[in-house]
């Protein structure tokens, strides 16, 4: 218990400030998805505290997905019933802990480092682009939506000018002066007084917007924010009415088939969505620390396993969270615990007073912490690397905004496992030449990818040359390479093309080239080293 507390100072503010951002994404999913506002509630909670407490990821927060809502408004319609939907949700959970007994969590390892950083910023632009309407006082869209296609039917690009012809001017002042607030707290000033190192930024520009509002309440010199342009939680008249926003699964719908597909697609991609997000966060965190993948799908799992059994939404482990939890000096676990408690507390004794926060505060939070995930300064950073890791970045970016983040995700794996299979193929065989001499180098893995790289050089040496085949730094080499280098071997005396092969005793291989005897031809083992082109003689 003390080594939880151990980074309090950091995790409670940081806890304050995840928790404001994540209290409209719970509401925003839950309206997206056609399902009861309170069900987004118990996903925040849960995420919070049950995977919070069961994941090793220090600085991961958990809630549900705005990725989800697709599948989940599709399941809530097509299901018998919103408790039907809750069982599916208990079943994917226990198919998730299954993963990770299984150690389903090694997946998250294939993902290119230029795709994870390209998820980030692809992220940052999307928290900005789409929180810029809610800024303008354009609520149309849920808050924390992610994908290009909006249930408003307009998009992430073409909702900006539909905000800039309905704005709100009160939002706007609201708004711009947050997103001020935001700057100044960067400062040098303010980040070398002690006051406002304690006094989250977040929580300034929450009071600060709200208290705009209430002035105007009060003067009427502006038209007050009302209704969509305000944090709209469930408020509960008694303890009865709030015990009813709980609902239990249906488990006489077991073997409902439709329902069984919902919760296999739940697992699937709420675990895809949690490895994804994992690494990201693992690339955030100043520690460098490493999560076990294996125990978050677990974790993912029991908290599944208790938001559909409390009749809450499915939960993943969340970037945009997350990336506030780290941006805002997190430490440890601690603070996505503790914002799981502040939303449960928020949700029973102060529901009607967080009804009061404007969209357009929280908006300009969202926008902050979308800057600090794509700075100019890291597609900078990515450019200097060359453009074979710049353009897996750049493609998942466009993917990621013109789609939704899965898909985002596997067409940038398509474009870097692209670059690593050219990579591969150039650096696995090395050619030299000088005059009649020839080394043909095999390193690393050699595919049959490489067989028509071997087979155009080796036939474009001219009669009367000297080859060195050199195999002492291949760990692999494809029986079809191998074949095209022996029929080379079987062919050069025709040419009088003498051939050394050259093969480690350190790394045997069940295949030799050719066999030793024929004119022309001579095999040495010989540890990896340095060569020269010096002829070998008859004897060797």
């Amino acid at each position: 218990m003390r080594q939880l507390f151990r980074n309090a100072g950091a995790d409670l503010p940081a806890a304050l400030v995840v928790f404001l951002v994540a209290l409209p994404l719970c509401l925003g999913v839950a309206q997206a998805s056609g399902a009861p506002l309170f069900s987004g509630i118990i996903a925040g909670v849960v995420g919070g505290i049950i995977v919070g407490a069961l994941s090793g990821s220090p600085l991961s927060v958990s809630g549900p997905a705005a990725g989800l809502t697709a599948i989940v408004a599709t399941a809530v319609a097509d299901l018998p019933s919103f408790n039907v939907f809750l069982l599916a949700v208990v079943l994917a959970g226990a198919m998730q802990i299954l993963l990770g007994y299984i150690k389903a969590g090694i997946i998250g390892d294939f993902v290119p480092n230029a795709v994870i950083k390209g998820m980030l910023a692809a992220i940052g632009l999307i928290l900005i682009l789409k929180e810029i309407p809610h800024l303008l006082g354009y609520d149309a869209d849920f808050m924390g939506d992610e994908s290009f296609a909006q249930k408003d039917k307009a998009n992430t690009f073409t909702e900006i000018p539909n905000a800039f012809r309905h704005p709100n001017p009160l939002a706007i002042v609201i708004g711009l002066v947050s997103l001020a607030i935001l700057l100044m707290w960067e400062t040098k000033l303010f980040k070398s007084r002690p006051i406002f190192r304690l006094l989250p930024a977040p929580l300034f520009v929450v009071v600060v917007g709200t208290g705009i509002n209430l002035l105007m309440q009060q003067t009427g010199d502006m038209a007050a924010l009302s209704g969509d342009h305000l944090v709209s939680l469930p408020v509960a008249k008694s303890i009865k009415e709030f015990a009813g926003f709980f609902v239990l699964p249906d488990f006489s719908a077991l073997l409902n088939v439709k329902m069984l597909t919902v919760a296999f697609t739940i697992a699937v991609v709420a675990s895809l969505e949690s490895l994804l997000s994992i690494e990201a966060v693992d690339k955030l965190d100043s520690l460098k620390r490493i999560t076990n993948t294996n125990r978050e799908l677990r974790a993912q799992g029991v908290g599944n396993m208790v938001s559909g059994l409390l009749g809450g939404l499915p939960v993943t482990s969340v970037i945009v969270r997350s990336s506030a939890n780290v941006n805002s000096g997190a430490k440890s676990k601690l603070s996505s615990i503790v914002h799981g408690v502040f939303l449960l507390v928020s949700a029973i004794f102060v529901a009607r007073y967080l009804n009061m926060i404007p969209m357009a505060a929280l908006a300009a939070i969202l926008i902050f912490t979308g800057y600090k995930l794509a700075k100019p300064s890291v597609f900078q950073a990515f450019f200097k690397k060359g453009y074979d890791q710049f353009l897996p970045f750049v493609v998942t970016i466009i993917a990621i905004l013109f789609s939704d983040l899965l898909k985002g995700i596997i067409v940038g794996m398509l474009v870097g496992f692209f670059f690593l299979i050219r990579s591969n193929f150039r650096s696995s065989v090395f050619v030299v030449n000088d005059k009649n001499r020839f080394l043909f180098r095999l390193r690393k893995d050699v595919s049959f990818l490489n067989k028509s790289l071997i087979k155009n050089k080796l036939s474009a040496i001219p009669d009367l040359s000297y080859v060195i085949i050199d195999a002492t730094r291949a760990d692999f080499i494809d029986k079809d390479v191998i074949e095209e280098i022996n029929n080379f071997i079987e062919g050069a005396p025709s040419k009088n093309i003498t051939v050394e092969v050259k093969r480690s005793l350190h790394k045997p291989m069940h295949l030799l080239f050719s066999q030793p005897g024929q004119p022309n031809i001579a095999f040495s083992y010989k540890p990896e080293g340095s060569f020269n082109f010096a002829p070998i003689d008859s004897d060797h």
